[in-house]
């Protein structure tokens, strides 16, 4: 074996969007390798708004990895088991909803990088390494290199710490979660506000000034999609699976009933 390959982070090294992709109600092992015929790079394994469990999330991780698109699983909580099983079972990657400060966002990477980044505790015989017998220091170093850790802002709290957040070492990505922050600004549902905007300037400014990707998370709509990236976001949560059935199975009955039917 060569290396772990992580190909959102491949794609944002490269300066280009990484475009993942949630899932709210896939189960199944071939999910994966769909999102991948898609054009996706990583899947966005949501275990915080449904009943996703551990199991789940293991299988489409093992075999995302195996597929070509990266396993990233955004967990319900801080607790590190909830980062660390679906890490020793598979993901690339752990997002960490409604982190507001950044003492918070140090021990949550801790939680999930191998010392001396951190204090993950140490297993042996991993899937992102296929398995392969090698010394654990080398394993560990691997794998610490590979993974995703991403930190969703979704408070005025958090984009107050915005800068401090972004300095915090082993955070690769800064996600804004634009519908729970409208909430709490008291701007519900109006992604489009200003200010949003102003709220997405400052995070992509503190995120290049500090080396980390700046995420989009919670705007669907495409012009505001287009605007936001034009001012620097890169880490993209482009829809879910929930949302494009709906809108194909939607489209698709508009068809057929629009269809002028002839009489007998």
């Amino acid at each position: 074996m060569t290396g772990i390959r992580n190909f959102a982070r491949e794609r944002l090294e490269a300066g280009e969007l990484a475009l993942g992709i949630g899932l709210r109600q896939a189960r199944t092992a071939d999910t994966g390798k769909i999102m991948k015929t898609c054009g996706f790079d990583w899947l966005f394994i949501d275990m915080e708004h449904n009943a996703m469990s551990v199991n789940d999330a293991v299988q489409i991780s093992i075999a995302g990895q195996d597929a070509g698109i990266t396993p990233v699983v955004r967990v319900p909580g801080f607790q590190h088991f909830h980062a660390t099983r679906v890490l020793d079972g598979g993901a690339h990657g752990i997002v960490f909803p409604h982190v507001d400060t950044p003492e918070t966002a140090a021990e949550l990477v801790s939680n999930c990088k191998y010392p001396p980044l951190g204090r993950r505790s140490v297993v042996g015989a991993l899937p992102q390494i296929d398995f392969e017998s090698m010394p654990v220091g080398e394993a560990a170093a691997r794998i610490n290199a590979a993974s995703l850790i991403v930190i969703m802002l979704e408070s005025p709290e958090a984009i107050d710490n915005v800068e401090k957040m972004a300095a915090v070492p082993g955070v690769d990505v800064l996600l804004v979660g634009t519908g729970d922050l409208c909430m709490e600004m008291g701007i519900p549902g109006q992604t489009d506000h200003p200010k949003v905007a102003e709220v997405f300037e400052r995070m992509i400014a503190a995120c290049r000034e500090n080396g980390v990707y700046p995420g989009l998370g919670g705007v669907y709509d495409p012009p505001q999609m287009e605007r936001y990236i034009g001012m620097g976001m890169r880490f993209i949560l482009a829809s879910n699976d929930l949302a494009l059935m709906m809108a194909a199975g939607r489209e698709r009955t508009r068809f057929l009933r629009g269809i002028a039917l002839s009489g007998d």
